[in-house]
């Protein structure tokens, strides 16, 4: 299992995601990233999230 803080990356966001896999985290935060911050993912925000993923 994989997680990821959206704060570690944006200051202020709260959200947490969980999941099994990079990829589904990044599908997560993709959606969030759009609906939430009004972003589309580009390759320095995937670095981003990649850099702060941890082992749940």
């Amino acid at each position: 299992m994989k997680t990821f803080r959206c704060g570690d990356v944006v200051p202020g966001c709260t959200r947490e995601f969980t999941a099994p896999d990079r990829q589904e985290i990044l599908a997560q935060v993709a959606e969030h990233a759009r609906e939430d911050h009004h972003v589309e993912v580009d390759a320095p925000l995937v670095q981003a999230v990649e850099a702060n993923l941890r082992d749940a």
